[in-house]
C-alpha cells in the first residue's frame, strides 16, 4: 500500500470516526495510558500527598496531614543523620509504603491502630517490630487515614467543616456562659435584697452546711430590714431576664462541649445533609428559633451591662422576627453542609443549589462529580462537558457573594487551607470536586483526577469574596500547572528502535486524558509504527493550525501499553472538537485570572507602537545617532506589561504531573553538559528515596514529580553534599567543588567526593 493510500485511510477515520481499510487497528483489549504517565505504575512506591490523616483539633490547615509528611517529621526526630540512622529510616519508610499500599486497597482506621496492625502483620523480625512499635508511639498526632477514593472528598470536606464549626461552638458557649452567669448574679442579688430573700428559711438555705446551727436565722431575718435597703427587681425586668436565660440554656443549635451533658429534654439539631432541598427546608423551619436566640442574646448583653432601656428597646425587640435576621446574625449560627454524591446533581438538584447560592444563606455545598465528558443529548456521538457537575463552579463565580472552589480530588490536600476559608466564609460556598471514581481507566483514581486537572478538563480555581473587592484579589487559578500555556508541557524520554535515548516535549491535552478511558476507545484508532508518516502531527500542533491547514494533517496522541511500548493513536474529529472547546474554556478562565488579558495586550501593543513612533521621530539623517541619544525612552506602563504577561509561575504541584504543549513532532533534544565543578543532581533519575532530604531538607528538595534537586546551595555544607552522594543508591548526586574554602575537613571530604565527580 502506498503512502497516499495509507494517508487516505487515516483521513477517513479522522473525519468520520470509522475505520476504513486494513491499516488502522482498534483499541480492544489494550490497557493504554498517556505516554507521560508511563512511569507511574505503582503509586505505593511513590511518596506523594496521599494517603492523608485527619487530625483532630488541628490548626487552620494542620488538621489534615499527609502520611509522608508525618513520617518525615518522625524521622527527623528519631533517626540520626548519616549512616547511623539509615537502618531506621529504611524500616520506617518500608512500613509507610505498606500502609500506603493497604490504604489504596481500602484499608481504613486511625493511624496509630493501622501502624500497629501493619507492623505486626508485615514485619517478620521481632527486633524490627519492636523498633517500629517505638517509632509509632513517637507519632505526635493521630487520626483517620484517607486514600484518594470516591468517599474521600466528602470525608475530608466534612472534617474541615467540623473543625470550623467546633471553634464557632466554643465561641458561642464562652459568650453565652458568661452572659448566663451575669444574668444569674442579677437575679440572685435581687432575691437576696427582696423580702423573700430575707426570710429565715431563705437565709438558712443560703448558709448551708454545719454553720446552720450557729446562727439564729429568725432573729437575723427581723434585723435585716433595719440595716439593708429594700430593692425589689421590677417584675418586667425579672421576666425579661428569666426568659433570656431560658432561651440561652435551652437552645438547640450548639451542642455542649465534649464531655458535658445536654440540658434535660434538649436534643440538638443536625446540620449535615445529602441534598440541597433538605438543607433549605431545615433552614426555613429553624428561622423562628434562630430569631429567638438572637433576640435573647442581645437582651442578655444589654441587661448584663445595665443598658437596657424599656422605652427604647421594648418596641425594637417586640418587632424582631425571623425576617429581621441579617447576614451578621446568620454568620453566628452553624453553617449547613450538603454533600451531594456523584451522580446526584440532576436538573432539580442544580436548580435548588443555584437558589441556595443566590440567596446568600450560610450553606456549604460539596458537589462531587465523576464525569467531565458526556455524550451529547443529540445522540450523534459528539461530546459535551458535563453540565451536571463540571459547569457548576463556573456558573457560581458569576454570583458576587459566593465562595467557589473547583478542584480535582487529587489536589484537595493542596487546597485544604482554601477549603477552611470557604467553611469560615459567612455566606454560601460551593466546592466542586471531580473524584474520577467511575471512569473505565486502568489508572488509579488519583492519577485520573490529577490528569483531568492537567488536561484542563477540570481545572482548579477559587473565588473568595472576602479576599477583596476586585477580581485580581478574589480569583486565583495558580494551582494549575503552567497556567500561562494552553496545555502543560513536559519532557518525554523514551528509547527508539535503535535503543537510543530520545527526548521530546509533549503536551497533555484533553485527548491524552480521554485516551486511557475505554469508554472513549471509539474516538481513537491505533496506527502501526510502519504506517507512521509526516501527515500525522500531535494534537496540540493540529489545534494550533489555521482551519485551512488542518485539512492536510491528522492529529495523534502518544500512549503506552502494559509493556511500555509506544503507540500513536489517531484522534477523530469529534474528540478534536471537544479538545478545542476545552482549550477555549481554559482561555476564558485565563482571562478571568489576568493571564493573556486581551484588553491589557491591546493596551501594551498600542503603547509600544506609540513609543516606537516617538523614537523614530527623534532620528535625523546624517546624525551620529538619534537626536535623543542619552535620554530615557518613553516607558510602557508597568501595569500593562504585568497584566499582559500574566502572574508569575507558581512552583509545580507535588502530584504526579502528567504533562504539557509540544514544541515539535519527534524533536530530539540534546542533554546539557554537566560541569564537574558545580554541585548537581541527575533529577530525572531520582527514585524519591528521601535520603538527601533527610540529611538537609533546605539544601535538597523535591520537584513536582517528587524527584530531588538542589534548592539552596548556601543552606548546606560540602559535607552535606558528600554524605548525600554516599547515601544515594543511584549515585546521581555530584558534590562538585566546595563553595566555602574555609569549611573544616575539606581534604578528607574532597577524597570522599572524588568517586561522584
Amino acid at each position: 500500500m502506498d503512502t497516499t493510500t495509507r494517508s487516505q485511510e487515516q483521513f477517513v477515520f479522522h473525519l468520520t470516526g470509522r475505520e476504513y481499510g486494513t491499516e488502522l487497528e482498534p483499541l480492544d483489549g489494550l490497557a493504554l495510558r498517556p505516554a507521560l504517565l508511563a512511569g507511574l505504575r505503582d503509586l505505593a512506591d511513590r511518596r506523594y500527598d496521599f494517603p492523608v490523616v485527619l487530625v483532630e483539633d488541628g490548626a487552620r490547615d494542620g488538621s489534615i496531614r499527609s502520611l509522608s509528611g508525618l513520617v518525615d517529621d518522625l524521622l527527623r526526630e528519631l533517626a540520626p543523620r548519616g549512616v547511623e540512622g539509615e537502618r531506621l529510616r529504611r524500616q520506617v519508610l518500608r512500613l509507610e509504603r505498606e500502609i500506603r499500599a493497604r490504604a489504596a486497597q481500602g484499608l481504613t482506621g486511625h493511624l496509630s491502630a493501622t501502624w500497629s496492625e501493619v507492623n505486626a502483620e508485615a514485619t517478620a523480625d521481632a527486633d524490627e517490630r519492636a523498633v517500629l512499635a517505638h517509632a509509632g508511639e513517637a507519632l505526635k498526632v493521630d487520626g483517620e487515614i484517607l486514600d484518594c477514593d470516591e468517599a474521600m472528598p466528602a470525608r475530608l470536606v466534612r472534617h474541615q467543616w467540623r473543625a470550623v464549626e467546633a471553634r464557632k461552638a466554643r465561641r458561642f458557649h464562652a459568650h453565652a456562659g458568661a452572659l448566663a452567669v451575669k444574668l444569674s448574679d442579677i437575679l440572685r442579688a435581687a432575691f437576696v435584697h427582696s423580702e423573700a430573700g430575707r426570710r429565715a428559711e431563705s437565709l438558712r438555705a443560703s448558709v448551708g452546711g454545719p454553720d446552720q446551727e450557729v446562727f439564729d436565722f429568725a432573729v437575723m431575718s427581723r434585723l435585716l430590714p433595719r440595716v439593708a435597703p429594700v430593692e425589689e427587681l421590677p417584675d418586667t425586668r425579672r421576666e425579661r431576664i428569666e426568659r433570656a436565660l431560658s432561651v440561652l440554656r435551652s437552645q438547640r443549635f450548639f451542642a455542649p462541649p465534649e464531655g458535658r451533658p445536654a440540658p434535660d429534654g434538649v436534643v440538638h439539631l443536625g446540620f449535615a445533609f445529602d441534598d440541597c432541598a433538605s438543607a433549605m427546608a431545615a433552614f426555613r423551619e429553624r428561622r423562628g428559633a434562630m430569631a429567638e436566640l438572637v433576640k435573647a442574646t442581645a437582651i442578655a448583653e444589654l441587661e448584663a451591662d445595665g443598658r437596657y432601656d424599656e422605652a427604647t428597646h421594648d418596641p425594637v425587640f417586640a418587632a424582631f422576627e425571623a425576617s429581621s435576621l441579617g447576614p451578621a446574625d446568620l454568620a453566628g449560627f452553624p453553617g449547613y453542609l450538603v454533600c451531594i454524591p456523584p451522580g446526584g446533581t440532576d436538573a432539580t438538584e442544580n436548580a435548588t443549589l443555584m437558589e441556595i447560592l443566590a440567596s446568600g444563606l450560610p450553606i456549604k455545598v460539596l458537589a462531587q462529580t465523576d464525569e467531565v465528558l458526556e455524550a451529547s443529548p443529540g445522540g450523534d456521538g459528539h461530546l459535551v462537558f458535563g453540565a451536571r457537575g463540571a459547569q457548576l463552579a463556573s456558573a457560581a463565580v458569576g454570583l458576587d457573594d459566593v465562595f467557589v472552589l473547583q478542584s480535582s480530588s487529587s489536589h484537595l490536600y493542596r487546597v485544604r487551607a482554601r477549603i477552611h476559608d470557604g467553611m469560615a466564609y459567612p455566606g454560601p460556598a460551593l466546592f466542586s470536586v471531580f473524584s474520577a471514581s467511575r471512569t473505565a481507566s486502568p489508572l488509579p483514581a488519583y492519577l485520573v483526577a490529577a490528569a483531568a486537572m492537567e488536561a484542563r478538563a477540570f481545572p482548579s480555581f477559587s473565588c473568595d469574596p472576602a479576599a477583596g473587592s476586585d477580581w485580581a484579589s478574589r480569583f486565583a487559578m495558580d494551582d494549575n500547572p503552567q497556567p500561562s500555556l494552553d496545555w502543560p508541557v513536559e519532557d518525554f524520554d523514551y528509547a527508539d528502535e535503535a535503543l537510543q535515548r530520545v527526548r521530546e516535549p509533549l503536551a497533555f491535552t484533553l485527548a491524552d486524558f480521554a485516551a486511557s478511558d475505554r469508554r472513549y476507545a471509539g474516538y481513537f484508532a491505533r496506527v502501526p509504527r510502519s504506517q507512521w508518516n509526516a501527515d500525522m502531527i500531535p494534537v496540540e500542533r493540529w489545534l494550533a493550525l489555521a482551519s485551512g491547514e488542518r485539512a492536510s494533517k491528522v492529529p495523534y496522541v502518544l500512549v503506552v501499553d502494559d509493556a511500555d511500548v509506544l503507540h500513536r493513536l489517531l484522534v477523530d474529529a469529534r474528540m478534536m472538537e471537544a479538545s478545542a472547546r476545552c482549550r477555549e474554556r481554559w482561555r476564558r478562565l485565563q482571562e478571568l485570572g489576568g493571564i493573556h488579558d486581551p484588553y491589557a495586550e491591546r493596551l501594551l501593543a498600542r503603547e509600544r507602537a506609540a513609543w516606537e513612533g516617538r523614537l523614530a521621530a527623534l532620528e535625523r539623517p546624517g546624525d551620529d545617532g538619534p537626536a535623543g541619544a542619552g535620554q530615557t525612552p518613553p516607558q510602557v506602563p508597568a501595569q500593562a506589561t504585568a497584566a499582559a504577561s500574566g502572574p508569575a509561575e507558581p512552583p509545580p504541584p507535588v502530584a504526579p504531573s502528567p504533562g504539557a504543549a509540544a514544541a515539535g513532532d519527534g524533536a530530539e533534544t540534546a542533554l546539557p553538559e554537566r560541569d564537574p565543578d558545580e554541585p548537581s543532581i541527575e533529577t530525572i533519575r531520582c527514585s524519591s528515596c528521601n535520603e538527601c532530604t533527610l540529611i538537609n531538607d533546605r539544601l535538597f528538595a523535591y520537584n513536582a514529580n517528587k524527584q530531588a534537586y538542589i534548592a539552596d546551595l548556601r543552606a548546606g555544607t560540602f559535607r552535606d553534599l558528600v554524605e548525600a552522594a554516599e547515601n544515594c543508591q543511584l549515585s546521581i548526586i555530584h558534590p562538585g567543588k566546595p563553595w566555602d574554602p574555609n569549611e573544616p575537613g575539606l581534604d578528607e571530604l574532597l577524597t570522599r567526593a572524588a568517586p561522584f565527580a
